[in-house]
C-alpha cells in the first residue's frame, strides 16, 4: 500500500511537473545591442544597402539560433562626421560600421591603393573582387583593421567610374590650369601635373562648395553626383575614365566581436556578403540613369579622348610607387599590395592607363 501511494504520487507529481512545463512560454531570444555607423546620408548607397541589406540579411541568418539584435542606425553625421566612423569603431561607440577608407589614407593606407592607380578598371565589381582577395592573401591588410581595434567582415563597397563635373567646359588637361578643383582624399593627387589645384573634399559639401565659388569642380562618380544634384552647380561633364575605385569596408568592433557567440559572428560576416552584392548590383543599375541625370544636355558631356586621357596618366608623378614607399617605410607592405593589385587586374584583362608597378 505504502508503495503504491509513494508511486501514484510520483507519477501525479511529474505529470504536474510536465504539464506546468508545456504551458511555460519559450525561453526568450537573447538581445545584442549594435549600433551601424556610417557619416553619409542613406541618400548614399553604400548606407541605403546597411538598412536594405546587411541588417535583414543578419536578422534572416540569425532566426532559430536563440539570438537576436537591436539594431540602432546612426546615419548622416548622428554619430561620426565623414572619416570618422574608423573612431566611433575604435572607441566603442558603434559596433559595426561602413568605414570610408578614402578619407583614411594615413591610417589606413593600404586599402587606399586603387586610390594611388588611377585610369584603372571602369568595372566596381572587378575592382572589389581584387581588393577582397588582397585582404585574404597579405597579411598587412587585415591588420590594418586590428590595429584600430576593427574586424574586417569580408565585402565592402566600390564606387563606379570616376569623372570630372565643372562649371566651365574641359575637353583638355590644358582647360583645368589655374582651377580648383575637389577631390575625396588621395584622389587629389590625380590632378599634379594637370595645373589645376586640388582640394579635399567629400559628397557632402561638394554641391555648395561649387555653388558659393569654393570648387570650379569635383572629382566625383556619376551615381552620387545624381542624388547630390552636383549638374545644378557644375553641369560641364567629363568622362575621364579615372576608373572604379575601392571605397570602405564593412567591419567590426574587433574586442566586441570577439565576444560574441559564433552564430552571430557568422551572420554577421554573411550579412557583409548580401550587402556588398546588393549593392554593388544596384549600383550597375543605376549607371545609366545616373548619366542621363547628369549630363542631359549631350552638348555639356564630353569623354576624354584615348590620347588625352593617356597624355593626363602620363602627366602625373609616381604617385603609385610613393604611396608603395611610404607604406613601406610604415612597416606596411605597400610594393607587395601595389604590386599584387595591378598583377591581378592584368590577369584579368583590365585596362590600366600606366604601368604603375614597382620595380
Amino acid at each position: 500500500m505504502t508503495k503504491t501511494i509513494r508511486g501514484l504520487m510520483a507519477g501525479t507529481v511529474l505529470a504536474t511537473g510536465l504539464i506546468a512545463g508545456l504551458a511555460l512560454p519559450a525561453v526568450a531570444q537573447q538581445s545584442i545591442n549594435v549600433t551601424v555607423v556610417n557619416g553619409h546620408p542613406p541618400i548614399f548607397l553604400w548606407v541605403k544597402h546597411l538598412s536594405e541589406t546587411f541588417i535583414p540579411a543578419v536578422d534572416a541568418a540569425l532566426e532559430g539560433s536563440g539570438y537576436s539584435i537591436n539594431w540602432t542606425e546612426a546615419y548622416g553625421g548622428s554619430l561620426a562626421a565623414v572619416g570618422g566612423e574608423l573612431d566611433a569603431i575604435e572607441d566603442g561607440l558603434a559596433e559595426i560600421a561602413a568605414v570610408p577608407t578614402v578619407f583614411m589614407p594615413t591610417k589606413l593606407p593600404l586599402q587606399n591603393v586603387t586610390y594611388n592607380t588611377p585610369f584603372g578598371p571602369s568595372d566596381p565589381q572587378q575592382v572589389m573582387d581584387v581588393i577582397d582577395m588582397l585582404h585574404d592573401s597579405v597579411p598587412g591588410m587585415i591588420e590594418s583593421w586590428r590595429q584600430y581595434d576593427a574586424e574586417y567582415l569580408g565585402g565592402g563597397f566600390a564606387l563606379d567610374n570616376y569623372l570630372l563635373m565643372t562649371t566651365f567646359p574641359v575637353t583638355s588637361i590644358d582647360d583645368l590650369a589655374g582651377r580648383r578643383i575637389g577631390a575625396p582624399g588621395p584622389a587629389v593627387n590625380w590632378l599634379e601635373g594637370t595645373g589645376a589645384v586640388g582640394v579635399s573634399g567629400n559628397l557632402t559639401t561638394y554641391y555648395n562648395d561649387i555653388q558659393t565659388g569654393v570648387f570650379d569642380g569635383v572629382i566625383v562618380f556619376g551615381t552620387a553626383a545624381a542624388p547630390a544634384r552636383l549638374q545644378e552647380v557644375a553641369p560641364y561633364v567629363t568622362v575621364t575614365n579615372f576608373g572604379a575605385q575601392y571605397a570602405g569596408s564593412l567591419v567590426a568592433n574587433m574586442t566586441w566581436l570577439a565576444d560574441q557567440p559564433e552564430v552571430v559572428q557568422e551572420a554577421l560576416r554573411a550579412g557583409a556578403e548580401a550587402y556588398t552584392a546588393a549593392y554593388l548590383s544596384e549600383q550597375q543599375a543605376r549607371v545609366t540613369a545616373a548619366m542621363a541625370a547628369i549630363a542631359p544636355d549631350p552638348a555639356m558631356l564630353n569623354t576624354l579622348s584615348d590620347a588625352e586621357r593617356a597624355r593626363w596618366a602620363a602627366a602625373l608623378p609616381d604617385i603609385a610607387g610613393v604611396w608603395a614607399a611610404n607604406a613601406d617605410g610604415m612597416g606596411l607592405p605597400g610594393t607587395e599590395v601595389l604590386n599584387a593589385y595591378v598583377a591581378a587586374l592584368t590577369e584579368a584583362g583590365a585596362s590600366l592607363g600606366r604601368d604603375w608597378t614597382m620595380r
